[in-house]
């Protein structure tokens, strides 16, 4: 864990005032949630102050018909999603975690996992947020209903800012019923013929897909996908279907799967990936992936890789996932092991001048400026 100056856990009526102080002193800070994540990433300066919205972890409205939720963003994501459940909806999002956290730090990391394939992205998820700048300002982008989307598009900005801008206090997000039924498989088979099957099943296929995603493990390589319905009639019919349009060398197997969030907690190396979706079969295709066990979006090209392996392929994976238009993101590294989260951005003359804009003194989460190579590496 990052060597990082004491947790402050301001309550509401606290917390503008602690920032105006800290402001005032020129102080370093990182906003935090529940702070089981501060090691992921390049690590924030030494004696920085850790800000944490523990105490802001309430539901401020749940609008079941609009099918969206106002909360706090100190909030744990398993909490809200029980909330959610009891009225029938959930978020359909799930990243990879290390432990429980806040919804205002999923989203401030912006890292995704397999819903993305039919619930897309958090960026498209959030309809509205509140925020804290450096100064003590506050401000408010977006609504509390999907058609109101008014204002500058801080929703974005913000989302995968790592506390580099502002700190997130409050979200709108946008909710969707709880599936009533899901059957989960693995297809598998060469190569060749599972990449036709991708093609077949993006471009051409009825079935209401939940996820769709490359899978590599041990050496083997194949696609594993879900299948949402509202009633058991039709998730058959689907099931019918998907058996109907396999190749006969592809074998299907049922999966024990519910979405929820990837714990990788114990994983030495996790590694957010991307690749141009079009060249994610030219990934699976190299030597170096052999050492990971990888799981990649079949129509966004984003995944994750966690394994045991040395610097040096890390190092190697990345020129790969760069090469093919993508690129990787270390999120946690072994001990003893120095590289750099990630590299500058082609936009990193962009990058700064929005992040002296928004953080004049540069308080926030000095060293974590995503585009911008960190002087310090991750460390575990």
């Amino acid at each position: 864990m990052p060597d990082l100056a004491p947790l402050l856990t301001p309550d509401r009526h606290e917390l503008v005032e602690l920032v105006r102080d800290l402001h005032s002193q020129a102080s370093p800070w990182v906003p935090s949630g529940l702070g089981n994540h501060l090691h992921w990433g390049p690590q924030p300066q030494i004696q920085s102050s850790v800000l944490s919205l523990r105490r802001h972890n309430q539901v401020l409205e749940h609008a079941t018909g609009d099918f969206t939720v106002t909360v706090e963003a100190g909030m744990a994501l398993s909490e809200l999603q029980a909330v959610l459940a009891e009225r029938g909806q959930w978020l359909p999002i799930d990243p990879p975690l290390a432990g429980p956290s806040s919804i205002g730090g999923v989203v401030a990391r912006g890292v995704s996992g397999p819903l993305r394939h039919k619930a897309m992205g958090l960026k498209d998820q959030v309809i509205g947020i509140s925020l804290l700048r450096s100064d003590g300002t506050t401000a408010h982008a977006g609504g509390q209903v999907v058609k109101n989307v008014a204002g500058y598009d801080l929703m974005r900005l913000l989302t995968g800012s790592w506390g580099s801008l502002a700190l997130i206090t409050q979200l709108t997000l946008r909710t969707q019923p709880l599936p009533n039924h899901r059957l989960c498989f693995a297809v598998k088979g060469s190569l060749p013929s599972l990449q036709q099957l991708r093609q077949d099943l993006l471009l051409h296929s009825p079935l209401a897909l939940e996820r769709l995603e490359w899978k590599h493990q041990a050496g083997e390589i194949s696609l594993w996908l879900s299948l949402v319905s509202l009633n058991p009639e039709g998730l058959q019919q689907q099931q019918e279907q998907l058996k109907a349009s396999l190749a006969p060398e592809l074998n299907l197997q049922p999966l024990d799967w519910e979405p929820s969030p990837t714990d990788v907690e114990k994983e030495p190396w996790l590694l957010r990936i991307g690749v141009e979706p079009q060249r994610s079969d030219d990934l699976l295709g190299l030597a170096a992936i052999k050492p990971w066990t990888l799981q990649l979006g079949a129509a966004s090209g984003l995944g994750l890789a966690t394994g045991q392996a040395a610097s040096h392929q890390v190092a190697e994976l990345r020129q790969h996932c760069e090469s093919l238009e993508g690129y990787l993101t270390v999120l946690q590294a072994p001990q003893g092991q120095d590289i750099q989260a990630w590299g500058n951005a082609p936009a990193r003359p962009i990058i700064e001048a929005v992040k002296r804009q928004f953080d004049p003194l540069q308080q926030l989460s000095r060293g974590r400026l995503p585009g911008v190579a960190p002087v310090q590496a991750v460390r575990a």
